[in-house]
């Protein structure tokens, strides 16, 4: 099970980190004699270009598809903690400027549920895309977060933060044919505050 991450302002820096990482990693598996390498990877990355991390993830896929162990690449949309992770990158002095996002946020709980079976199962290439129930929209996700944390942040919606207008309209969402996993974003705020 691959979950390396690295975050990376430099897109060179971050193709060198991954890339590293996954020769590493491959090399390893192939000497242990690893029959099925899973990959977790981010839907939308081959439709975003500037991104440093998604350039390390997309040197990441083109290792695990091209190296000497059977692979499946999961693509997943981003979790539902990432308004809140987002928040933390960009807040200072109570202020905390947001991008405009669509996205379909999925329950850590359901991603790992859905790598555990996909790890058991044969390697199957890349696999569809999979993600939550809903879409939503990233600024609400953080506002409702916020409140649900008990945290008093000022969000501005703006496109001159960390992400882009490149990451603008659907290219975050799910492909067609993409597997739904069940925890709604408000199932999981629930959770959280539990």
């Amino acid at each position: 099970m691959d979950t390396t991450s690295y975050e990376a302002a430099d897109p060179d820096d971050a193709v060198a980190r991954f890339g590293t990482a996954a020769r590493n990693l491959l090399a390893a598996e192939k000497r242990a004699g690893v029959r099925h390498h899973v990959l977790l990877s981010i839907v939308g990355i081959d439709r975003i270009e500037g991104n440093a991390h998604y350039a390390g993830k997309r040197e990441q896929e083109r290792l695990v598809a091209q190296g000497p162990v059977p692979w499946t690449i999961v693509p997943f949309t981003q979790f539902h903690d990432f308004a809140a992770t987002v928040t933390s990158w960009t807040e200072q002095d109570g202020v905390a400027p947001i991008p405009p996002l669509l996205v379909q946020p999925i329950a850590p709980a359901d991603v790992a549920d859905i790598l555990a079976e996909i790890a058991t199962d044969a390697p199957q290439g890349r696999y569809r895309d999979v993600a939550g129930p809903e879409p939503q929209d990233l600024v609400d996700m953080a506002r409702r977060t916020s409140d649900a944390r008990g945290l008093t942040v000022k969000l501005i919606p703006t496109w001159s933060s960390l992400l882009g207008p490149e990451m603008a309209g659907n290219v975050l969402l799910p492909g067609e044919g993409a597997r739904i996993a069940p925890t709604t974003f408000d199932e999981w705020l629930a959770d959280a505050r539990r």
